[in-house]
């Protein structure tokens, strides 16, 4: 504030002046820290799609009657276009014993034709398949909910596990 009053004195310029633009500055500061939470919160959703994010759920969160749909909010899952997903799953292990399905000797090739190894788990996990019943456009679709234990097809890279291909039944 002595810096303002000081360059106010040389141009001439009275203080009641210089403190009349200290709202403007406060709206203005306001207004850049909306926009950098903002431009935060919209990095933040794209960042979230990793793995473990989209399908492990350990331990099971506790939603009886409306697991899918509550999950499926909760973590913006969508299909292209803000479309509802036909189906999605979600795996209820510890992500190391999920991440140890990528030294499986059960190794092949992916379905969708892509360059990534997919690698199927040697043993049965414990999961949540969730259906679609009704809905077309995200956030009004509504799932069935499907408690059961299968083999998991993992597409795998350097790092681990990136998206789960399948389960089997």
């Amino acid at each position: 504030m002595i810096l303002v009053r000081a360059a106010a004195k040389r141009k001439g310029i009275k203080a009641k002046d210089v403190k009349g633009l200290i709202p403007l500055m406060i709206i203005m500061v306001m207004i850049f820290l909306i926009f950098l939470f903002w431009e935060n919160e919209l990095y933040e959703e794209t960042m979230v799609s990793t793995m473990e994010h989209l399908h492990v759920d350990y331990p099971r969160s506790d939603f009886p009657v409306r697991y899918c749909n509550h999950m499926i909010l909760q973590r913006i899952i969508k299909g292209p276009d803000n479309t509802c997903k036909k189906e999605h799953v979600f795996i209820h292990e510890r992500p190391r014993k999920i991440n140890s399905v990528c030294t499986s000797p059960q190794k092949m090739a992916c379905p969708n034709h892509s360059t990534i190894l997919c690698f199927q788990s040697e043993t049965k996990f414990k999961m949540t398949v969730c259906k679609l019943i009704e809905g077309i456009r995200y956030p009004s679709c509504r799932y069935h909910v499907s408690p059961t234990e299968g083999f998991i097809l993992v597409g795998c890279d350097a790092m681990g596990p990136i998206n789960v291909q399948r389960y089997i039944a």
